[in-house]
């Protein structure tokens, strides 16, 4: 029996992966998380081989979730599922220690596959993401934002959807002093001057989905 947790911040989408998981007979739902602090906290009282967590949660973020799950439990697999696509995240969370990615917009039939992967030992990389991973590790040419911390992505993210820097500290638990020091330094990586690059950057990239 493949034991799994979950973590979103979002009942409606705890509850739909309740009722996938309730359809296969190998495994079991053995605990619920609706932000990163509980999943940690789970983690530690849960038996748990497949952890399905979300990206963005409402306190940490869900990289940095990842990377604590994998460092306090290196035997806990991790499935992100996100509604963000593979382009901007997956690398990222493969790199922070992920058994596989997918996206919500992904069939049932998809998340029991990876979960039985991940379970397996294995990595569950759909095509279009294998292509892209061949070529990060072939060399090929990354865009300016792939230099950017996951929190610097982040504030980035929020920048182009219009949000200004009081939001985004409130959106991140962060003080607005921060998300200003964090604005300052995107700039500098990404050898942009002002508010209104960052918003033109981040459409150009399609970072505001």
């Amino acid at each position: 029996m493949i034991r799994v947790i979950i973590a979103d911040d979002h009942a409606v989408v705890r509850r739909g992966i309740r009722e996938i998981l309730a359809d296969a007979p190998d495994m079991q739902l053995t605990g619920e998380a609706e932000s990163g602090k509980h999943v940690l906290r789970l983690a530690e009282t849960a038996p748990c081989d497949v952890a399905v967590l979300d990206i963005f949660l409402q306190d940490l973020n869900g990289l940095e979730v990842l990377k604590q799950l994998r460092a306090r439990h290196p035997h806990l697999r991790v499935l992100i599922l996100s509604a963000y696509p593979e382009e901007q995240y997956a690398v990222r969370a493969f790199k922070s220690g992920a058994s596989g990615y997918l996206t919500k917009t992904s069939a049932p039939e998809e998340l029991i596959d990876a979960i039985r992967q991940a379970a397996r030992g294995g990595k569950y990389v759909t095509r279009a993401l294998a292509e892209q991973l061949a070529q990060t590790l072939g060399g090929a040419p990354s865009a300016a934002h792939d230099a950017l911390s996951d929190r610097e992505l982040e504030v980035l993210r929020g920048i182009g959807v219009g949000k200004n820097l009081n939001e985004i500290a409130s959106e991140l638990a962060l003080s607005p002093k921060t998300v200003s020091t964090y604005r300052t330094r995107i700039l500098e990586k990404l050898g942009l001057d002002t508010t209104a690059d960052l918003i033109r950057y981040a459409l150009e990239q399609d970072l505001t989905k």
